[in-house]
Parts: C-alpha cells; sequence; structure tokens
C-alpha cells in the first residue's frame, strides 16, 4: 500500500512510525485534519469532528513516548466512529433528528475506551442511515455519504460514512455497526476490510441500539492487518454489555503471515449463487480460484433465515421506537418510519416463530463448520448503484435497492457468524466485496485468509482522489 498525502498508509505503519520517533501522533493529526478539510466536502462522511479531543489525546501518546513509556499498539493512529457510539461530552445522533435533543453522552462507549488505551485517537462521528435501518448510506436528515471511487455512486450503509471516511483514506480505521449487514456492504460497496466478529465477542455499550439480538460492531480498514489490531484492542468481556460474555482471544494481528494449508474453504452455493450481478458471483469465483476452493456448499433453508431476520428485526427496532414514533412521527425519514410502523404491527407470534427456527438454523450451520473450516460468498449483489437509485434488477427480478443490498450478508449475521470482507477490485469498475465466513468465535480463521489473499493482490484500492 501507498503513502497517502505524507502520512503513512495504514494502522499499523502509522503506530511503527510513531513509537520509532520517525514522526509524532501530533504531526499525523494535523496532516489527517487537513486531509478530512479538503476531502470530507465531497465525501459527507464526517457529521462532527472532535479536533479539540484529538489534539490532547495525541500531545499525550508523545509525552508518553518522550517519557520512555511502552507505546499501545494503535498509538497515533486516528480513526472515527459511526454516530451511532456515545462519545463523551457529545449527543449520540443514530443518524437521526430526533435525538438532537438528547442531552450529551456521559461516557464513552466500551470499545472507544479500550481503542483509547491502545492509543489510538479519535477524530469524531461519522454520517449513517437513520437509526441504521438502512443498505444504501442515504441520510434524510444530513444528505448520503459518497462513495470515494465515484461520489455519484452509495457508499452502502447504514455505516455509509465508516466506509467513505476509510475508503476515501481521511482515516484508516473506523467503527460501524452490523446488524443485517451495515458493516459489510459498505465495506463492499467502498473497496475495503471489514470484520463483523462473532455476536457477543465485541462489546456493543454505548452504542444506540438497533436490533438487540442482532445488534453487532466491528472496524472497517484499508488492510486486514488493521483489522486484526483494532479487533485484538476491543475484544473481551463487558459487563455493560449483557451478551459480550466471550474472552479475549489470543491476539491475532501478529499472526496473518503464514499460509493456510490447514484450514478446509469451500464455496456458498444455492441462494449465494442466485440473484447476483455476474460482477458480484465472479468476485467470489476470482477469490475461489485464488484460494484453490473447489467445493460447493449449501446452508439449508437461507431464504426462511432471511425471512426470519428481517421478522426479528422489524419487531424489535419498533419496539424500541414506539413512544417516538407516538410522538415525533414527522421527524423520522419516512422511509424508516414506515418499516417501523409495518414492524409495530407484527404479531407476537412470527417473531416467536423465527426466533425458534433461528435456532434450528444455527443447529444445521454448525454442521456444515464441521466439515469445513471458511466460506466464501458475495457480500453484495452489485456494485454501488448510484444515490437515489430505487430499485433494481436482478435475475430479471425487479426489487428495491434499500432493503436488498444486504441479501448475502442478512442470513450470516442471523445466527451471529464471524465474516471479513475482502475488497475484489477491476480496473475501470467500481469494486466490490466478498465475505470470508468462519465459524462462531473463530474470527483468527477469517482474518488469516483475508490475510493470504491480501499477499495475493486483493488490496482496498486508492482512490482517484488520492493517486499520485
Amino acid at each position: 500500500m501507498r503513502a497517502v498525502s505524507g502520512v503513512p498508509e495504514s494502522a499499523a505503519a502509522i503506530a511503527a512510525a510513531i513509537r520509532e520517533g520517525r514522526t509524532s501522533a501530533r504531526e499525523v493529526l494535523e496532516q489527517t485534519l487537513r486531509r478530512i478539510s479538503r476531502l470530507d466536502t465531497q465525501l459527507n462522511a464526517f457529521t462532527l469532528v472532535t479536533s479539540k479531543r484529538a489534539v490532547a489525546e495525541a500531545e499525550a501518546v508523545d509525552a508518553a513516548r518522550a517519557r520512555g513509556e511502552t507505546l499501545g499498539p494503535l498509538a497515533g493512529v486516528p480513526y472515527a466512529v459511526k454516530n451511532l457510539f456515545d462519545i463523551a461530552g457529545e449527543v449520540t445522533l443514530a443518524g437521526s433528528k430526533i435525538n438532537r435533543d438528547d442531552p450529551p453522552a456521559t461516557r464513552d462507549a466500551t470499545v472507544i475506551e479500550r481503542l483509547h488505551r491502545a492509543g489510538a485517537i479519535l477524530l469524531g462521528a461519522l454520517n449513517m442511515g437513520e437509526y441504521a435501518y438502512d443498505f444504501t448510506g442515504e441520510n434524510a436528515h444530513v444528505g448520503p455519504s459518497h462513495n470515494p471511487h465515484d461520489p455519484a455512486h452509495m457508499t452502502g450503509g447504514s455505516s455509509g460514512g465508516s466506509g467513505a471516511a476509510v475508503g476515501g483514506a481521511l482515516v484508516p480505521l473506523a467503527l460501524g455497526s452490523d446488524t443485517n449487514g451495515s458493516i459489510r456492504v459498505p465495506s463492499s460497496l467502498c473497496g475495503i476490510f471489514g470484520l463483523k466478529p462473532t455476536f457477543g465477542r465485541m462489546s456493543r455499550a454505548g452504542c444506540y441500539p438497533f436490533c438487540p439480538s442482532l445488534d453487532h460492531v466491528g472496524p472497517l480498514a484499508r488492510s486486514v492487518t488493521d483489522l486484526a489490531l483494532a479487533f485484538d484492542a476491543m475484544q473481551g468481556p463487558d459487563t455493560r454489555d449483557p451478551v459480550c460474555h466471550a474472552d479475549a482471544a489470543e491476539p491475532i494481528a501478529g499472526r496473518l503471515e503464514g499460509e493456510i494449508d490447514d484450514l478446509r474453504v469451500a464455496v456458498l452455493g444455492g441462494y449465494f449463487r442466485q440473484q447476483g450481478s455476474e460482477q458480484a458471483i465472479e468476485a467470489v469465483d476470482r477469490v475461489a480460484r485464488t484460494l484453490g476452493a473447489r467445493h460447493l456448499v449449501e446452508l439449508p433453508e437461507t431464504p426462511r433465515a432471511r425471512a426470519a431476520a428481517y421478522l426479528i428485526t422489524n419487531a424489535e427496532s419498533s419496539n424500541l421506537h414506539l413512544e417516538r414514533l407516538r410522538t415525533r412521527a414527522a421527524d423520522y425519514d419516512p422511509d424508516v418510519r414506515d418499516r417501523m410502523l409495518a414492524g409495530a404491527l407484527l404479531p407476537a407470534t412470527w417473531t416467536l416463530q423465527a426466533q425458534r427456527f433461528r435456532s434450528w438454523y444455527r443447529r444445521e450451520v454448525d454442521r456444515v463448520f464441521e466439515r469445513y473450516d471458511v466460506l466464501l460468498a458475495p457480500a453484495t449483489p452489485m456494485h454501488a448503484p448510484p444515490i437515489g437509485q430505487r430499485h433494481m434488477t436482478l435475475d430479471g427480478q425487479e426489487m428495491m435497492v434499500r432493503p436488498h443490498l444486504g441479501l448475502y450478508t442478512q442470513p450470516l449475521s442471523f445466527v451471529g457468524l464471524p465474516v471479513v470482507v475482502v475488497p475484489v477490485h477491476t480496473p475501470g469498475t467500481l469494486p466490490i466485496g466478498v465475505q470470508v465466513v468462519a465459524a462462531p468465535w473463530r474470527e483468527a480463521d477469517a482474518l488469516r485468509v483475508a490475510a493470504w489473499l491480501e499477499r495475493h493482490g486483493f488490496e482496498a484500492p486508492l482512490p482517484a482522489a488520492h493517486k499520485e
């Protein structure tokens, strides 16, 4: 990877340069702030830049180095977060107009606290779809985030600002949330790496909820090593999040260089070979050829899994918003409001049956992982559509863009599987991503495969605005 605007190209490189005294955290921060000022008018990634806080954090890193202290693994690395993460002293917008009336957060989200301990420098909050109910990156209140490879096109959502900020090389690292695909869809459309960890691996404390039984948080980055560094820094149990119970796994960032001959890799067939564009299917085949993966395997009842995920999402999100829907319906994005109103009318028995099916589906997926360690699937059914496009045609069937960009991601987060998105880029086209899916709690397997692919040419493309 190349350096961007004089700043080292990755989080790992930035931290190394600061530890070795080749640059300072303050210098990296100032260059990053200049880049944001110059380029974010086109990308609309940031909704808040916390420059005063960032300066204090950068100066603390430099002071610690001057005292000879051991610096953290992300020392001096700039990053930003989707604006549903609590930032102490700031209002947590969650992409909405309504939340602007809320009091400021009194404490950082747990994952921000952990990144701070690792030395990372928080630069601010990022644009997102309202209340995370979105796959496009379009926000009715502050405008859409723009794809760094063609600003006329979508970033994907709901972590659209995170995709734009990392894909546009404004910051090397960002945080997003993923309920049905909201890290993986922007990673695919913006040509970057994204990690959705196992459900329960990463604390969601201090994150505005969307659908608590499906919500995940995770990092987006321009390199797999950076994903792993962030993962290592953030994982571990947290009493503030009742589902975050897993002990921290052995750090993975230093174990990505080896071969992957011990891993059994297969391609997901059936549902995952249907409806996608030629480019989406060819991206998977290209990755499979590089890995030598020849076996096709099907997950049973995948369309039903997606339908059940929709039911649970609609029911839980609507329940969280009932009071606001009664009193401030006019202040919602109409598309979000209408989906939540529909969810509020779902019979409880449907949701209960969806949860029972979820348990059955998890057992069936576990059986597949008895035979394979890693599965490959498209991340999105097509490249980034133009901003404002409402419909798309896949396999001869017209469908709405907003709910269906996640048709390949939703069945996998339904049972909380860890997934890394790997970018596939052909010159002259927009990038598209492939999901590298591992068994529960086996993020290391997905990251190792992604790192191997990165070494074999699957890198995050540099946006035209940055090319030298």
